[in-house]
Parts: C-alpha cells; sequence; structure tokens
C-alpha cells in the first residue's frame, strides 16, 4: 500500500498595515491562518507548515525590546494551546512557528510539532541566526537552538524541521536525514535581493543529498515601517530527486498543496546510496576549532 502524504504550506501577508499595536497585529495574523488552515484541510490536507513566526510581521527589520512582549511560552502558552485545539478540530498535524520565551531574557525562533490529536510532541529552535544588513537584526531577538536536530515520528511521516536561514548550512540537513527525515519543512521569511537565486537551489540541494521531500514556505508582500524588501512567497515541495513539485505565486496568500509519495524515498536511496558512501571518518575538520 503506497504511503502518500498530502501536505500544505501556507504563505500569507500581514492584513494590518500599522504595526504599532502588537496585540492587533497577533491576532489579524492568527484569524488569518486559522481561515487558511481550514482551506488545507478542506483540500485533505493531513499535515501542514505556517510561515516563520507566523503570528506576527518580520520584526526583525528593526531592533526594538518592544517585540519580547510577543514572544510566548512553548507548549504552555496561548498559541501552541490554540492551534492544538485547531489540529484535533481538522484532524491534522501542524507545524507552528512562533517566537519562544523560554525565560525573562531567553528567546528562540521555534517551531511547535502537534500531531492530528492535538497532543504536544516537541520543538525545533532555529540554530543559525543571522545579523545583518538590510534589516535581519535576528540576534537582538534570538538565541541560537540548544535541541539539536529531532526528528518526529507522525501519521504522515517522520518530520523534520529546519528554519529560514539554516538552509544554508547543509550539515543540519545532513543530521535530519541521518535521524530519518522524510519530509523536512523550511518555513522562512526571505526577500527579494541577493539571495532570492538560492531560493531553488539550495533546499533542492538538501533534498538530493539526503533524499527527502523539503517543504519550503516563504511570506508575501511588503511590511511597514520597515520596507525591507518584498516577501516573494514561492513556496514549494521538491521530491527526493530535488525535482520542485508545486510551487505558489510571487504575491498571493496561497495555500500550497502536494501528494508526497513517501515510497519514494526507499527507490531514491537504493538508487544513490549517499548515505552507505559516507566517510565521516574523514570529516573531522568540520567540527574541529
Amino acid at each position: 500500500m503506497p504511503r502518500i502524504t498530502r501536505a500544505a504550506l501556507i504563505q500569507a501577508s500581514n492584513p494590518l498595515s500599522d504595526c504599532s499595536d502588537l496585540a492587533a497585529v497577533k491576532q489579524a495574523m492568527i484569524d488569518k491562518h486559522l481561515t487558511m488552515i481550514a482551506q488545507a484541510a478542506q483540500q485533505g490536507a493531513t499535515i501542514c507548515c505556517l510561515q516563520e513566526i507566523f503570528y506576527g510581521p518580520y520584526f526583525c527589520a528593526e531592533q526594538d525590546p518592544r517585540w519580547y512582549r510577543t514572544a510566548e511560552a512553548v507548549p504552555d502558552g496561548p498559541t501552541v494551546k490554540l492551534m492544538q485545539q485547531v489540529a484535533r478540530e481538522h484532524s491534522m498535524i501542524l507545524v507552528v512557528p512562533i517566537y519562544e520565551e523560554a525565560m525573562t531574557g531567553v528567546y528562540y525562533n521555534t517551531a511547535a510539532i502537534i500531531d492530528e490529536h492535538g497532543d504536544y510532541l516537541g520543538r525545533y529552535r532555529k540554530h543559525h541566526i543571522p545579523h545583518c544588513n538590510p534589516g535581519f537584526w535576528e540576534k537582538f531577538y534570538f538565541t541560537p537552538g540548544n535541541d539539536g536536530y529531532p526528528v518526529f515520528e507522525t501519521s504522515a511521516g517522520k518530520i523534520g524541521i529546519y528554519i529560514c536561514y539554516d538552509r544554508h548550512f547543509p550539515e543540519g540537513a545532513r543530521a535530519l536525514g541521518l535521524a530519518g527525515a522524510e519530509i523536512v519543512f523550511n518555513p522562512s521569511a526571505t526577500v527579494a535581493g541577493l539571495s532570492e537565486y538560492l531560493w531553488k537551489l539550495e533546499q533542492p540541494a538538501h533534498a538530493v543529498a539526503n533524499q527527502f521531500y523539503v517543504g519550503a514556505i516563504n511570506r508575501v508582500g511588503t511590511e511597514a515601517p520597515w520596507n525591507i524588501g518584498k516577501f516573494y512567497g514561492q513556496s514549494y515541495f521538491c521530491d527526493p530527486r530535488g525535482q520542485i513539485m508545486v510551487e505558489g505565486s510571487r504575491d498571493d496568500d496561497e495555500v500550497v498543496i502536494a501528494d508526497l509519495d513517501l515510497d519514494v524515498i526507499e527507490e531514491v536511496r537504493n538508487t544513490w546510496q549517499f548515505f552507505r558512501d559516507r566517510r565521516p571518518e574523514t570529516y573531522g575538520p568540520l567540527t574541529g576549532e
């Protein structure tokens, strides 16, 4: 019996042009995503991943401690609790990227994973934290992740998560592959410019090197008052051969759906045998001082 997972990605713009009222923009984004999650469920998706810090704008375009107030506990904060109810309602696995407060002054860029029964399975904390122009001041907000590269066993397959800037680093993707990941989600917030050409290069390369599916998500639109550039959407799924299966638009809010045949992973791995032919005893310099 084929193992087919119908998976969904959500790319969405900020519905509010004024980000001065933090509670209002957070609620507006949550409400918008609830509607789009329902659309994914109506299309038969069994797993859905939201975009990076889904409940707000990409506030890292500025350095302002007011945004610390939008962070929440994981899993005991209100947004994860809400998404547990939503997962139960739709019988859908959810990957929920939010701003996590571990304790006062310690914050992470985190994704929680919730199964179709509403049970919290765990979290991934973003490891690689950029701090660069124009407007990616993430070290002001995020501590580097310290929970490793977990893979979550679900009814939709073995799920790994890599967040935005992580995608520039092949080591974590390899760790996910070696841990058995079948689908790796990369929720992102990235704008048109120097790195756009990498958007459809790096993640298919991770898929090829590790023979897993990748779901890459990017938000859409521009966000005032910063206007650091246009978030260019184009969320997509690619298969274990690195071929893009389906792709969202550059401009529109969209639920991107694909049917992922997990049996293809075994077929591709048995053909290429990249894991068999690794030479880890020669890789010491990669982790040396």
